[in-house]
């Protein structure tokens, strides 16, 4: 199977110095790949003389502008049609590529991409969706700042979508999906949260119910559905949580001779903790909802954590996530079941 990815290569903190080199290391470990590189065509072809490649499978489309990081989104849709990030995009609509990959502005990529290539049907909002390290291996978690004021209807429709890529991605068969709320009591929480919880419980998924803030890591859920607002919050707490264990280990470790000394007695355990915990193996966010597969890198991540995005877009090209989870709305969320401020209606 032939997987074609389009590469936003100007996108991100790094721009081509990061895009690059990741590209070209993801086409070593996968014979079936196939990368476009959207940029500045002379830049990348003259940073390209560096490298050794198969030049039957990488090619370069020119894209005259490029989305800034502080870009606001209606910009990047009016005045930046010929940018890199809109030139993927348009290669994926127009089925010359399978996915996009870009570690540019978030705002404009979610506003860009469902300009372009839309939402699937029964899905109103498109979704952020990572995988997070837990206790037990990892969570998915949706919304992770897309949408802001999700209603009940919404939060659903992440849960299904969030079980969908488990499915897929994990070959899981019967993922544990939780909404993330203040308590595990039903009284409890934004009606947009209870109304969710209502819609789900009528499903055939395998709906736990609310999960609290400290269930995220634990590992008692597969897929935590959330507003983005909610779930942004919770993915930056996170990360300056590791980062102020980090911090407190080293300074620990640096405290004295001795101390020094235990570290290097203790090196491989630490070694081992950094790379089941590295944000960069979890690199590569999903945009759920959309008709083709658009993955979102973050911004400041290195060769490393962009090759896991491109990896991650050959994984849901390889499983057709878009289609699954268009058979799986349709199925479990049909339209005779919702909840409109509280009350069921058909």
């Amino acid at each position: 199977m032939k997987i074609t990815i389009a590469i936003d290569a100007m996108g991100g903190d790094h721009g081509l110095a990061v895009t690059l080199p990741a590209s070209i290391e993801a086409l070593e470990r996968h014979a079936d790949l196939h990368i476009q590189l959207v940029g500045q065509e002379s830049e990348i072809k003259q940073r390209l003389q560096a490298y050794q490649y198969d030049a039957e499978r990488l090619s370069v489309i020119h894209a005259e502008q490029v989305i800034e990081m502080d870009d606001k989104p209606s910009v990047a849709l009016r005045n930046k049609r010929q940018s890199s990030m809109r030139i993927a995009l348009n290669q994926v609509k127009s089925d010359m590529a399978q996915a996009c990959v870009s570690a540019g502005n978030t705002g404009a990529l979610m506003a860009v991409s469902k300009f372009v290539l839309k939402t699937l049907p029964g899905i109103e909002r498109p979704a952020i969706c990572t995988a997070l390290p837990t206790m037990r291996g990892h969570v998915y978690m949706l919304d992770l700042g897309a949408n802001i004021g999700s209603d009940g209807e919404n939060l659903a429709q992440f849960a299904v979508m969030g079980e969908v890529l488990a499915k897929a991605l994990d070959n899981n068969p019967q993922p544990k999906v939780g909404l993330l709320n203040i308590g595990e009591e039903e009284i409890k929480g934004h009606q947009r949260i209870k109304d969710a919880n209502e819609i789900l419980k009528r499903t055939q998924i395998n709906y736990q119910g609310y999960a609290e803030g400290d269930d995220i890591f634990k590992g008692g859920f597969d897929v935590i559905a959330c507003d983005g607002f909610d779930g942004n919050i919770a993915l930056k707490s996170s990360e300056g949580v590791a980062k102020m264990i980090s911090f407190y280990l080293k300074k620990a470790f640096k405290r004295n001779v001795l101390t020094k000394l235990l570290a290097l007695l203790a090196y491989p355990v630490l070694k081992s903790f950094k790379e089941e915990v590295d944000p960069r193996r979890y690199n590569g966010a999903s945009l759920l909802g959309l008709k083709k597969i658009v993955i979102k890198s973050h911004g400041g991540t290195d060769v490393f954590g962009f090759r896991c995005a491109i990896e991650e877009a050959r994984k849901e090209v390889i499983k057709d996530v878009p289609g699954l989870i268009a058979s799986e709305v349709e199925q479990i969320l049909t339209p005779e079941v919702t909840v409109l401020d509280g009350v069921e209606s058909a």
